[in-house]
């Protein structure tokens, strides 16, 4: 349900400032996010969350995450803002009494990058960010109690993923299901075989991709950590990339990415060759997601076309890599 901005007065109570002020829907995904506009000209953005998508525990950890970045890093992440109870996790109640959680978010400025952008240079940064994420989630010492999803064939490939089952997505026909059958196949098998070393495997943002980067002038801003969770270090290049990874410019934007990436933090050769399995993993949970999420605009968008266009992908990639050379 797309809600609006009467729906979430109630919310606007809970933190200081925020009574009347102006409301409106930015985006809806996975969760919905308003920009609010306080009477005393102060900005913030608002996160609504879908029911059953996050627990309360999940959400605090994200947040705990963020705090932690913010104190040990100079990453440009959201700030989340605490309430009139301190907490920066606050429930409320829609006017037909459905309780929905939410978060509050200090207003940062920009705009989503286009694949008309200057893409090699932006993947750099990208690369920069990511290599600073992961170092700070091997060091850091996680508070008691942490928990967030795991991102693994297990959770993506299955019918009961959290993103729903690509076996029932629109597009997949008994012609194109071959392939991606022998895709899941091979990737349950590679991924085994890449294992969950502590050098690879660990907390991630998980959905790096263009709607969630903000640019302003020279400035980039990474956003929404509502999917961060453990994965593959790697796969957070394949989320970079998410719904354009047939572009012809992903070669030159992977190497922009390794070069800033290894200057923070160095790969080996196994983990460079994971890319591929991460991009096609990635673009598995995308085509559930597509079908899981098929009111909103982002997947009606990107829905004409993937599932063929998953199919042609993952033959490159059961063939040798996808980008040789």
């Amino acid at each position: 349900m797309k809600l609006t901005s009467l729906d979430i007065e109630p919310a606007l109570l809970l933190w200081p400032g925020l009574a009347g002020a102006k409301a409106q829907l930015v985006n809806h995904s996975e969760n919905q996010t308003f920009r609010i506009d306080t009477l005393d000209d102060r900005c913030f953005m608002l996160r609504v969350h879908r029911q059953g998508y996050q627990s309360v525990v999940s959400i605090e950890s994200e947040l705990a995450w963020l705090t932690a970045l913010q104190a040990d890093t100079d990453l440009p992440v959201p700030e989340p803002v605490a309430g009139s109870d301190g907490k920066m996790l606050q429930g409320f109640r829609l006017r037909d009494g459905t309780h929905r959680l939410a978060v509050l978010f200090r207003y940062i400025p920009g705009r989503e990058p286009t694949p008309q952008s200057n893409l090699a240079e932006l993947f750099g940064t990208v690369g920069t960010y990511a290599a600073t994420l992961h170092r700070h989630a091997v060091g850091w010492r996680r508070p008691a109690g942490f928990e967030r999803q795991s991102w693994q064939a297990g959770t993506i490939l299955d019918v009961d993923g959290p993103w729903g089952d690509w076996r029932v997505a629109p597009g997949v026909t008994a012609q194109n299901r071959r392939v991606l059958d022998h895709l899941d196949a091979t990737l349950w098998m590679r991924l085994a075989e890449y294992g969950l070393g502590a050098e690879r495997y660990g907390l991630i943002h998980a959905d790096m991709r263009l709607g969630n980067l903000l640019v302003d002038g020279d400035h980039l801003a990474l956003i929404d950590f509502d999917d961060c969770g453990f994965c593959w270090f790697t796969y957070d290049f394949a989320a970079a990339i998410s719904f354009h990874e047939t572009n012809p410019a992903i070669p030159a934007l992977k190497s922009a990415w390794l070069e800033r990436y290894q200057a923070v933090r160095p790969l080996d050769a196994q983990d460079i060759a994971s890319i591929d399995s991460m991009v096609m993993l990635r673009r598995m949970a995308l085509l559930a997601w597509i079908g899981s999420h098929a009111e909103t605009e982002l997947a009606q968008l990107h829905m004409p076309g993937f599932a063929d266009g998953t199919a042609a992908l993952a033959e490159r990639y059961l063939r040798g890599p996808i980008w040789p050379g």
